[in-house]
């Protein structure tokens, strides 16, 4: 796990969520130049799930990633979305499907998606987080952990009950850190409790802090 996250602790993301469009279709062109100027600069991590932009995310990879980089070049995350299975059966030929649609052997990290009260008690029933510790154990995936949507004291409980979570992905961003309904700060304390590593997901809040309100941009250009 050390040497994972020695190359990502200080690494910037590539989210696979929004990509740039043509249509209905990924713009591949663009996207392909968009990573090679992210790996150019020296990051490698990239972020997917299986619902992300219809199914075309994980594609989208594939052609423009993975089918044109070595295997070694860059950290590849997927997640088991809530709403593409219904019975613990289907948890693996969705993973295998995934695997194909990314066209890679395994993932580095297999999160758990938007874990919450209500997901979490869906993912217990169906034993998805048994079935992510089998397909460690296969080394199709290297490590396993939680995205995480919900407050402080669930995502106690859920770390209390699983401690082989290895990594949780968290909202974090200097609007949401105090705010009493996200708990943001709060979260990162749990995981801080848990020992557990934190990958950071909207720390532009989906780039509505990319142009700062007046007030905070006097605060930073003094």
């Amino acid at each position: 796990m050390n040497t994972y996250f020695n190359e990502v602790k200080k690494n910037f993301g590539f989210g696979c969520m929004r990509l740039p469009m043509n249509s209905e279709e990924v713009d591949y062109e663009l996207t392909s130049k968009m990573v090679d100027y992210f790996i150019q600069q020296g990051f490698n991590y990239f972020d997917t799930a299986h619902g992300y932009l219809g199914g075309k995310s994980e594609i989208a990879l594939k052609e423009c990633l993975t089918s044109r980089y070595p295997r070694n070049q860059y950290i590849l995350t997927n997640k088991l979305s809530t709403h593409h299975f219904n019975k613990q059966e289907e948890i693996f030929p969705l993973f295998e499907s995934q695997l194909e649609a990314c066209g890679v052997d395994y993932f580095d990290f297999y999160l758990m998606y938007a874990q919450s009260d209500e997901i979490y008690a869906k993912y217990k029933k169906l034993h998805a987080y048994d079935e992510a510790s089998k397909l460690k154990e296969e080394g199709k995936i290297k490590h396993f952990g939680i995205s995480f949507h919900d407050n402080a004291d669930v995502l106690d409980m859920i770390l209390t009950e699983n401690p082989d979570i290895e990594v949780v992905q968290i909202q974090f961003n200097y609007v949401d850190y105090e705010d009493p309904a996200i708990q943001r700060k709060a979260c990162y304390e749990v995981c801080r409790k848990h020992n557990k590593p934190v990958i950071v997901m909207e720390p532009v809040k989906g780039g509505n802090l990319v142009n700062l309100p007046k007030e905070a941009k006097v605060v930073y250009d003094k």
